[in-house]
């Protein structure tokens, strides 16, 4: 029996180079495109986005927790926590992200989010694609938040035996001889390499994107900065066509910052929440890789005052970037969709409403308020 065809009328369609109006969208489990909205058929099942915009479902591919749930506590009633937790938010595809603790624990995380991969093709929550391995692969000099003691030299064996799962890795270039296993994880594996959480100068920077590093972990920070005789991570990162994180709550980089960013990058920018626990959650304490946590308002912090990741949602990044870089609606979106889906050499699948793409989208309105999240074709989540 063919597919019974579905529309969204009376929306601003967002796609990558700007918005459509006056027009339907026109989808069942994929996206078969962008029609008159008149004549439809009759008996059609027929959504009105009152006005309202309708996007490709958000992309979130650096997110380590929400509502008191963390990847790396290897519990898969967790990751689900999370799952449905941030399609409120309009997310419909994450990659659950580990941190820098100990190998037993990484594995731990590994297998649950390997186990619930399948299911969450038709679960009530955002679609896994994989998952996202910030650490052990790092300089203790720029660890940020991570724990010190499991650090370990980048291990392109380990990553191997895990590239069923592991989408991405973040690697610090001048901890990687030769950048060795940069080289072998990108020739042997789709596993993408991103370089963060490290000291490296700007040639050592070069060097791990000339071995195939093709994206940068959340960009400012963790690295070193852009200095006009030393130019750095962040100086090789913004020369480079390397794909950009840029945790946008104002807090982790200046909102000064953002319009400066989006113009260098643009298709290259991808929003990210780099979200702990505490997400979602009341201010108060929380913990991060086994360290205490203290959250007030935008800010998450460890005892000493290292920020510990953010407890930002992806939709309030992408209403930051459009307001602090003063940009329109459809250029922010693309950076938490299109981008990342790029980034991760998913675009094929999801990150636009181009026909025969899968059918994840949103609803949303001028305040990047989420209204309605569809994955596959199917409401999973209503406000």
């Amino acid at each position: 029996m063919a597919e019974k065809m579905k529309f969204i009328v009376n929306g601003k369609i967002v796609l990558p180079d700007g918005t459509v109006e006056g027009k339907a969208l026109a989808y069942g489990e994929k996206v078969y495109g962008i029609v008159d909205p008149f004549g439809l058929p009759e008996g059609a099942e027929v959504v009105d986005a009152g006005g309202n915009y309708v996007s490709p479902g958000f992309i979130d591919m650096h997110i380590h927790g929400y509502l008191g749930a963390d990847t790396s506590d290897g519990d898969p009633a967790g990751v689900r926590t999370m799952a449905e937790g941030v399609l409120k938010n309009g997310v419909t595809t994450f990659l659950p992200t580990t941190m820098t603790v100990s190998e037993a624990e990484i594995n731990a995380a590994l297998d649950s989010v390997r186990s619930l991969k399948a299911e969450s093709e038709s679960w009530n929550g955002a679609r896994i694609a994989g998952v996202n391995l910030e650490g052990p692969y790092i300089n203790p000099k720029k660890k940020g938040a991570q724990a010190e003691e499991h650090i370990k030299a980048p291990d392109a064996a380990f990553i191997k035996k895990n590239a069923d799962i592991i989408r991405i890795v973040t690697i610090a270039p001048e901890m990687d001889e030769n950048c060795a296993a940069i080289r072998e994880i990108t020739s042997d594996t789709n596993v993408r390499v991103s370089i963060g959480h490290t000291d490296a100068t700007y040639e050592q920077a070069i060097e791990g994107i000339e071995a195939g590093a093709t994206h940068i972990t959340h960009l400012f920070n963790a690295q070193t900065p852009l200095h006009h005789r030393k130019p750095g991570v962040v100086g090789a990162a913004l020369k480079y066509p390397v794909s950009c994180e840029l945790i946008a709550d104002t807090f982790h980089v200046h909102p000064g910052l953002f319009g400066l960013v989006y113009a260098v990058k643009r298709d290259k920018l991808v929003l990210i929440t780099d979200c702990t626990r505490a997400g979602g959650m009341p201010d108060g304490e929380y913990s991060l890789g086994g360290q205490k946590t203290f959250v007030k308002g935008i800010q998450c912090l460890l005892e000493d005052g290292t920020i510990a990741g953010s407890v930002l949602k992806l939709n309030a990044a992408v209403r930051n970037l459009r307001d602090h870089a003063g940009i329109t609606v459809a250029e922010a979106v693309a950076c938490a969709t299109v981008n990342p889906a790029k980034a991760l050499g998913i675009d094929g699948e999801c990150g636009s409403l181009e026909p025969g793409k899968r059918a994840d989208i949103i609803i949303f309105d001028e305040n990047i308020e989420i209204k309605k999240a569809i994955i596959a074709g199917e409401v999973r989540y209503e406000n």
